[in-house]
C-alpha cells in the first residue's frame, strides 16, 4: 500500500490549503483516515480523523478551521484547512487504517507528509 499527499505548501496567516492523500495498492477495505501533525520540535500529533462511515473529530486547536473528508471511491482523504495560523505550520502525515483481506488485522500506513508553511 501506497499513499501520496500532496497540496503543501507557503500560506499567509488567514488563508486556505486543502491537502489531499491518495491510497493505492492491494486494498480490500480502509477504516480510519486521518492526518497528523509535526512541527519542529514537537510530537506528531493528530489533527483530524474521519471513519469508514464518515464521522470525524478534530483536535481542539483545529476545531472550526480545518474540515475532514473522504472519497470511498478513489481511497482518498482531504483535508480543507482555513483562517490558517502561523502556528498551523508543521510537517503534515496522512495515516490510513487499512485492511488488505477480509480476515486479516487493519494496518496502519503513513504518507510522506507534506509541509505547510503560514506567515504572519
Amino acid at each position: 500500500v501506497q499513499l501520496q499527499a500532496c497540496g503543501g505548501g507557503l500560506v499567509q496567516a488567514g488563508g486556505s490549503l486543502r491537502l489531499s492523500c491518495a491510497a493505492s495498492g492491494s486494498i480490500f477495505s480502509i477504516d480510519h483516515m486521518s492526518w497528523y501533525r509535526q512541527a519542529p520540535g514537537n510530537q506528531r500529533e493528530l489533527a483530524a480523523t474521519i471513519t469508514s462511515s464518515g464521522s470525524t473529530e478534530y483536535a481542539e486547536p483545529v476545531k472550526g478551521r480545518f474540515t475532514i473528508s473522504r472519497d470511498n471511491l478513489k481511497n482518498t482523504v482531504y483535508v480543507q484547512m482555513s483562517s490558517l495560523k502561523p502556528e498551523d505550520t508543521a510537517v503534515y502525515y496522512c495515516n490510513v487504517r487499512v485492511r488488505l483481506s477480509s480476515y486479516g488485522p487493519p494496518r496502519d500506513y503513513w504518507g510522506q507528509g507534506t509541509q505547510v508553511t503560514v506567515s504572519s
